[in-house]
């Protein structure tokens, strides 16, 4: 959010979208999960994403009004014909999971509506636009966000970088059981933090060094120390101190703090630990990060 430097590594798991055009003019929206069963179902006159119109029947309905409001603004040819539109879009993941199931869709608006998907972002959520990057690039990334003053829009910095660790076979992605409001963490973030150039500067170092690691200890380190870094400055505690103090290895947060997904490190496969814990999604590396 601030411009540190990350490490960041596309998912196997993602987010399609399929438009098919049709002579009624309207918008016709579904949105199916990873079984295929519809969870959303809405239809929109044109003329509401042109004005941008929310008086809509619920939350979800509003949001994707005002995500194509936006595209439309920024690229005015976008929905500007007389004919309508058949959408589906189909997640390959739990809902819950917080995978990036909203900026995987603002990207994938983006490239329907021919428009840069930061920018969408930008106008319509707010965010860092990493999980952007991370939907166009099928590599370990690094990504740096460079913030601009005034009219002109913020910048990314996005590098494809090798990072294939000897020892990912002993790093694991555990669920949390809920997901975390992206919003809410970033509004939590804000209400912590002021000046942090120090810590910008000491999280860049180790983002630059969790890349050349070579050893499973030394990435622990690096784990714990960034971990005590931004527990210092939103004031909450790491997850591993507060549910999982007698875990041997290393648990690093994810995303907004408190939920969704968590790094963790052993030697050993964790399952049956966080199953006796009541955390049963416990994914290898290999299975959830991209190749």
């Amino acid at each position: 959010m601030d411009g540190a430097l990350s490490l960041a590594l596309p998912t196997r798991y993602g987010q399609s979208l399929t438009v098919k055009p049709i002579n009624d003019s309207k918008l016709f929206w579904k949105s199916y999960d990873e079984n295929n069963i519809v969870w959303f179902e809405d239809e929109f006159d044109m003329k509401q994403i042109a004005s941008g119109f929310s008086n809509l029947r619920n939350d979800i309905s509003k949001r994707l009004i005002q995500i194509l409001h936006v595209a439309q603004r920024l690229n005015p040819d976008f929905l500007s014909g007389n004919n309508g539109f058949k959408v589906e879009s189909k997640l390959s993941f739990p809902r819950t999971w917080g995978l990036g199931s909203s900026s995987t869709l603002i990207n994938n608006i983006a490239n329907w509506a021919k428009v840069n998907a930061y920018h969408l972002l930008e106008n319509a959520f707010d965010g860092s636009g990493y999980d952007i990057a991370c939907a166009q690039h099928n590599a370990p990334i690094t990504y740096q966000l460079i913030k601009s003053n005034g009219a002109q829009k913020n910048k990314q910095n996005v590098s494809e970088v090798n990072f294939n660790p000897k020892f990912k076979e002993c790093l694991y992605f555990v669920y949390l059981n809920k997901k975390q409001n992206s919003k809410e963490g970033i509004e939590r973030y804000r209400k912590n933090v002021t000046n942090i150039s120090k810590e910008i500067l000491e999280i860049n170092a180790i983002t630059q060094k969790m890349i050349k690691c070579k050893h499973l200890e030394d990435f622990e380190a690096l784990l714990n120390r960034h971990e005590r870094i931004i527990s210092k400055l939103i004031g909450m505690q790491p997850v591993k101190s507060l549910l999982f103090k007698d875990f041997e290895g290393s648990i690093k947060s994810l995303g907004a703090w408190g939920g969704d997904f968590v790094l963790t490190t052993s030697n050993v496969n964790p399952l049956s630990y966080f199953k006796n814990k009541g955390f049963e999604t416990v994914i290898p590396f290999d299975q959830m990060i991209l190749k």
